[in-house]
């Protein structure tokens, strides 16, 4: 006699239902969590941009450099020489200094009153003081400094008339501009520029013979 066949009993409708709620719900969290990670990933990658962008600005635009000083030239303007050859007290002598700054940054320098001074073999003669100004950025400003040497100071140093009929004179001329470097209203710099050159000026052709400058910043 055969036996009937088992017939298993389906599950309830409650429990089906069910099951197939935990699968849903298990992929909504799987979404989830994948769009999750996009976006930290999107925002992580933002961020080094953003990180990266800042350190090239930084060593770039907002870099701020030194200002450039240069000295053109100087110009005897009056020299007054007894038979050419011999200066006498209250002679008349002045000289003019063509003075330009570089502003090699992508902001303004402003500069206070700049201060150029002349020596002869280790004794001041002469001393200018310059108008405050500003150097626009990424542009050069040039000064015209007239200096009235002293002729006293001249004539006590013995080798003048040495100088004088060997038509070299030996002149030091030392420059200070002092200023600020502001960025974006927010990042300011102190900054003064120096330079120190030394001078052989040639009394006949009132020309620069020979010139040597050493230039230094200060921030």
């Amino acid at each position: 006699m055969v036996e009937p066949e088992q017939v298993r009993p389906l599950a309830p409708a409650a429990q089906r239902l069910s099951s197939d709620d935990d699968e849903v719900s298990t992929n909504l969290r799987r979404r989830r969590r994948r769009k999750h990670i996009k976006c930290c990933s999107c925002i992580a990658a933002a961020t080094l941009v953003l990180a990266a962008a800042a350190v090239v600005l930084a060593f770039t635009v907002f870099r701020i450099k030194g200002p450039i000083i240069n000295l053109n030239g100087i110009i005897i303007d009056q020299l007054d020489l007894v038979n050419g050859t011999t200066l006498v007290g209250g002679a008349n002598i002045s000289l003019t200094a063509d003075v330009s700054v570089k502003n090699p940054n992508f902001s303004s320098f402003r500069y206070r009153n700049t201060t150029t001074t002349i020596t002869y073999r280790g004794a001041v003669v002469g001393e200018v003081r310059g108008p405050p100004g500003k150097a626009k950025a990424r542009k050069s400003v040039r000064m015209n400094l007239t200096v009235e040497i002293m002729p006293d100071s001249l004539i006590h140093n013995p080798n003048l008339q040495t100088d004088i009929a060997s038509a070299i004179l030996p002149l030091n001329t030392y420059s200070r501009v002092p200023g600020r470097v502001k960025m974006l209203n927010m990042i300011k710099r102190h900054v003064v520029v120096k330079m120190n050159c030394t001078l052989s000026v040639n009394i006949t052709s009132i020309s620069i013979q020979e010139q040597e400058c050493k230039r230094r910043v200060d921030f």
